[in-house]
């Protein structure tokens, strides 16, 4: 049997356009808070990935430079920003990743 890219991106689509199925249980308040943070560290993982570019070529030397030091923990710098992006709403990606993971779970 061959793939067949063409019927999985369709049935991918027609899963994207409904919602969990119908009578489907309502996740507990700690499966929500828990999926909830899940999303929301993704979020924050991608904004650190999509800031480090930007990083990348500033100088690390001369008077006002933290030298090696802040090229070595320049990840963690990134890593709290994104967190704190994140927190503060981000992007807008957590609540929709939200959604398809209770979806994926039969949850609403």
């Amino acid at each position: 049997m061959a793939f067949d890219a063409t019927a999985l991106t369709a049935q991918s689509a027609a899963q994207a356009t409904t919602g969990p199925p119908a009578g489907a249980p309502l996740a507990s308040p700690a499966q929500r808070a828990r999926i909830q943070a899940s999303a929301q560290a993704f979020e924050a993982q991608l904004l650190s990935m999509m800031m480090k570019p930007m990083f990348e070529g500033l100088d690390a030397s001369g008077p006002f430079g933290g030298g090696m030091g802040e090229e070595t923990f320049r990840g963690f710098l990134l890593e709290a920003i994104g967190t704190q992006v994140a927190k503060a709403g981000g992007v807008g990606l957590a609540a929709p990743v939200t959604r398809e993971m209770l979806k994926m779970q039969g949850l609403q």
